[in-house]
């Protein structure tokens, strides 16, 4: 039998057939003596083979081909990744400027990743109703940068519904993974868009100003205009995963295209002589936020650590 994964728990995975079916499913013991570098090697997204024994049990034997997922360095095991989801048309990382704030260095490091693995992303600024002034000023700056660099953006309160048909419109017919950190309103939103979801909200920690998890696992829900969403945990972190030295530079656009013009080939952007990409920093035609964001990603790449 085939069907989709649409929950994954940690221990069983619920995949649904052609038909509709919802069948409960465990992986056949073979995953676990493979070289997977993964923590899980099922993800929410995956279509998949399976099997019911004689005792009734499904057993997950096959993993179909993916035409994309997106993964971040588990943060348990660092030389293991953790896959968030697969098979996507979009990411929709849920970005807050506060309440809890969200790093531009954690931004860009999801957006590099998600362009190492050819997965198209939006920005979704959430939050907007809770914004001073100054805060406002700055998201708006934010907005303006990514922007520039060719990602969707949206801006919007969850909570009050604001602004958020216009988001709903550029879901339909995706399949969309929202991420983003603990506490930026994943769940709210999910339950603004798709309330038959009820997915789980929680007030965010006062004390810490940081985000609670409520979402403790991966699970797929159908949008009513069509379409579907994937909510995941909330990160507080995002490691990246076997990124080569010398590609980096690659995932940001900006800098790529700027270091068409290196003296080297192999340039790293950070002391060569002759580099293109330095000069672009220093006139800021490249945000020092975002080449920031890439020093932290070679960091990684040399010392095996993520923040």
């Amino acid at each position: 039998m085939k069907g989709l994964v649409v929950k994954n728990t940690g221990s069983w995975y619920q995949v649904k057939t052609d038909s509709g079916e919802l069948i409960d499913c465990k992986i056949k013991g073979q995953f676990r003596l493979q070289e997977i570098r993964s923590t899980n090697p099922i993800a929410v997204g995956d279509f998949v083979e399976f099997d019911v024994n004689n005792e009734g049990t499904a057993l997950i034997h096959t993993i179909c081909d993916r035409k994309n997922y997106i993964v971040r360095r588990s943060s348990n095991l660092s030389k293991q990744s953790h896959i968030l989801a697969a098979n996507l048309d979009l990411v929709a990382l849920i970005v807050t400027i506060n309440y809890p704030e969200t790093s531009t260095i954690f931004i860009d490091r999801f957006l590099a990743t998600a362009e190492a693995y050819r997965v198209p992303t939006c920005i979704v600024f959430n939050k907007m109703d809770r914004y001073s002034e100054v805060e406002t000023e700055y998201l708006n700056g934010l907005m303006a940068l990514y922007e520039s660099l060719e990602y969707p953006v949206f801006k919007i309160s969850a909570l009050n519904s604001e602004n958020i048909g216009e988001l709903e419109n550029f879901l339909v017919g995706k399949t969309t993974l929202f991420s983003g950190n603990s506490g930026v309103g994943k769940s709210t939103l999910i339950n603004a868009i798709a309330p038959e979801s009820l997915a789980k909200t929680a007030e965010i920690s006062s004390y810490h100003n940081k985000g609670m998890h409520t979402t403790t696992f991966s699970e797929m829900f159908e949008l009513p205009l069509g379409g579907r969403i994937i909510d995941t945990p909330g990160i507080k972190g995002f490691g990246t995963f076997d990124m080569e030295k010398t590609e980096i530079g690659h995932y940001f656009k900006e800098i790529f295209k700027f270091s068409a013009s290196c003296k080297f080939a192999n340039c790293t952007h950070v002391h060569e002589p002759g580099c293109a990409v330095l000069p672009a920093v220093e006139n800021h035609w490249i945000s020092t936020s975002r080449y920031q964001s890439y020093l932290s990603i070679l960091k990684d790449s040399t010392e095996g650590k993520y923040r």
